[in-house]
Order: structure tokens, then C-alpha cells, then sequence
């Protein structure tokens, strides 16, 4: 859905496009009071990825058009926040679900999403929207595109994959289902630190590369770790993976970001990048289930993505300051 964003930006504008997106997550978490069977529960897990895709496909547009001159350290604050708000959701869910039950769990979640549409609603009350009919094309006959593309997806993969993962791979190591947790949620709160760590210091580094290149190799020694001595090297592995996925995720849409520099090619790139990265995402826990399946380990998967890792290593040092990307109306 986040590939529509860019029709929606014309259509809706800017502010009303994101206010319906906050408001359909509010929906879908609260129907699932009602809709508690497995149907139910895939609908409204649908319906709630088409109001997530709404506020991601848009609100890069807002930033850049409010806030061009910290555009790159906004993006990171709030891109940390998703990392964030994943990590208070997944933590609290198990105790709150005993306490509760699932349904009202599950349920609980408008509540929030009703508070953001009313703070959205009073932060947007003070900014003109952009008018419908304003924006830009998805630039679908860019290669930089495609290869911003394909760096968000491959990166956000590591995210998805790490996150599936993790605590399987350390349970069949001989660890109790509550210590690999644990460690999932250490890697979590790594993850936020350094990217609120990354959205404070952006503005220092008008080359990203030197950002990008550090970040990356310290996925890869943390994947390195994984797949020499996971059992004695799980602290390291979790500070090494925190640091780098924590800090690539903003990254891989803050120099995404800086190759356009109007409002409406922000939202149609932004759009892009993250509804065909998020595609290539997904992929990556499948692409582990089926390595797992036909192997004794997850070893190899981990091999996998560190030759993922190499790639975007090659592709991070061709984003050199400066270079833009030509947008179509």
C-alpha cells in the first residue's frame, strides 16, 4: 500500500492523508475486540498495514515541507520511534495478555492510535496541507531509485530476519525460552539507543557513507558472531547487531530522503523505497524458514545475509553528497 502514496498525496493532501491513516489503525486495533478468530485476526492485520503504509508513505512529505532544514534528523527520530513502539508493544504484550486476555490486549492498542490522531490533528492544525492535486510520480525509471530500493529492503531484512530468528536459533543452542527472549529484547533496546544516537548526531555528517560504512560493518561482525561462536559471543552479537540494524534503518531512509529535494518527490520516493523494500523485507525470515528446514542450523541463513550485508556495503559508497533524483509530474 505504501506504493500508493504518491496518488494519495495528490488526492488527500498531505495532513488528511495521515489523519486517515492514524484513524484506520485506530479501527483496525479496535475491532479486534469483536474479530478475535484467526479471520479476524488477518483482516484486521491487513487493515492496520494499509493505515501504517498511509503514514509512512506520507509523512516524509510533511517533514520536507515543514522542516526542510532538519528533515534528516526528524526522519531519524521518528523512524527510532517505530523501533520503539515495536519494542513497548512486544514487551508488555505477554504480562498484559495474562492479565486481560488477548482480546483486550489486542483491543488496547486503539487507544494509543486514538491519542496520535489527536495529537496529529492538533500538530497539523497550524501547517498548511498540501493541495490536492500536488505531488509526484512513483520514479519507477530511476535506477537510483530502484537501487535506494533494494538497499532499504535488503537492510530492513536484517531487522525482520534478526527478529524472527533470534530466539529460535538460541533455544536450539540449548537456551531456555525466557533467556532468548531476554536477549531479543536486549538487541531491541540497542536498536533504540542507537537510533536516537544516529538521529542526534545526522546533521554532523553531510557524507553519509562514513555513517553507512560503519553501521554495516557492524552488522556484519555481528552476523560474524552468529555464525563462529553464537553460544560464547551472544553479547557481543547483540551490541554489534543493536548498533548497526538500530542506526540502518533511519539511515536507509534519511539518504533516501536526500536525493529529493521537494516535498512531493520526498512522498513518492519515500513511498516507493519502502513499499518495494518492505516487500524484500518479508522475504528474508521465509528465506531462513526454508534454509532451516533443509539444514541443521540457521547457520547458513546468517551466511546469507552477511553476503546481503557485502552488497550494501558496495551500494552505500555510490551515495556521495549531493546527488539528486530527477522526479516526473
Amino acid at each position: 500500500c505504501a506504493l500508493a502514496g504518491a496518488q494519495l498525496q495528490r488526492r488527500l493532501g498531505v495532513a488528511r492523508g495521515i489523519a486517515l491513516g492514524i484513524a484506520i489503525i485506530a479501527a483496525a486495533c479496535a475491532l479486534r475486540w469483536p474479530l478475535h478468530g484467526s479471520g479476524g485476526l488477518i483482516a484486521t492485520a491487513a487493515l492496520g498495514g494499509l493505515g501504517i503504509a498511509l503514514v509512512q508513505a506520507l509523512l516524509p512529505a510533511f517533514i520536507k515541507r515543514h522542516f526542510p532544514a532538519r528533515a534528516g534528523q526528524l526522519m531519524g527520530f521518528y523512524t527510532t520511534g517505530i523501533m520503539g513502539g515495536a519494542a513497548i508493544a512486544a514487551a508488555s504484550a505477554s504480562p498484559l495478555a495474562q492479565s486481560w486476555g488477548w482480546n483486550a490486549l489486542l483491543a488496547l492498542w486503539a487507544l494509543p492510535a486514538v491519542a496520535a490522531a489527536l495529537l496529529w490533528r492538533r500538530a497539523a492544525a497550524t501547517r498548511v496541507d498540501m493541495a490536492s492535486g500536488a505531488g509526484a510520480s512513483l520514479p519507477v525509471g530511476s535506477g537510483r531509485a530502484w537501487l535506494l530500493m533494494v538497499f532499504f529492503g535488503i537492510g530492513t531484512g536484517a531487522y525482520t530476519l534478526v527478529l524472527a530468528w533470534l530466539p529460535p536459533f538460541y533455544t536450539e543452542l540449548g537456551w531456555s525460552a525466557a533467556d532468548s527472549g531476554l536477549l531479543l529484547g536486549a538487541l531491541t533496546l540497542v536498536e533504540v539507543l542507537a537510533g536516537l544516537v544516529i538521529s542526534s548526531i545526522i546533521h554532523r555528517f553531510p557524507d553519509r557513507r562514513i555513517l553507512l560504512l560503519a553501521v554495516l560493518l557492524s552488522v556484519l561482525g555481528g552476523l560474524a558472531c552468529l555464525i563462529v561462536a553464537p553460544a560464547h559471543l551472544a553479547l557481543p552479537a547483540v551490541i554489534l547487531l543493536g548498533c548497526g540494524i538500530g542506526s540502518l534503518f533511519p539511515l536507509s531512509l534519511i539518504v533516501s530522503m536526500d536525493h529529493v529535494a521537494d516535498p512531493a518527490g520526498a512522498g513518492a520516493l519515500l513511498g516507493f523505497v519502502q513499499g518495494g523494500g518492505y516487500i524484500i523485507a518479508s522475504s528474508m525470515p521465509f528465506i531462513a524458514g526454508l534454509i532451516r528446514q533443509h539444514s541443521s542450523s540457521l547457520a547458513q541463513a546468517w551466511m546469507v545475509m552477511a553476503a546481503g550485508v557485502v552488497v550494501l556495503l558496495l551500494i552505500a559508497v555510490r551515495f556521495a553528497p549531493g546527488a539528486r533524483l530527477a522526479q516526473s509530474r
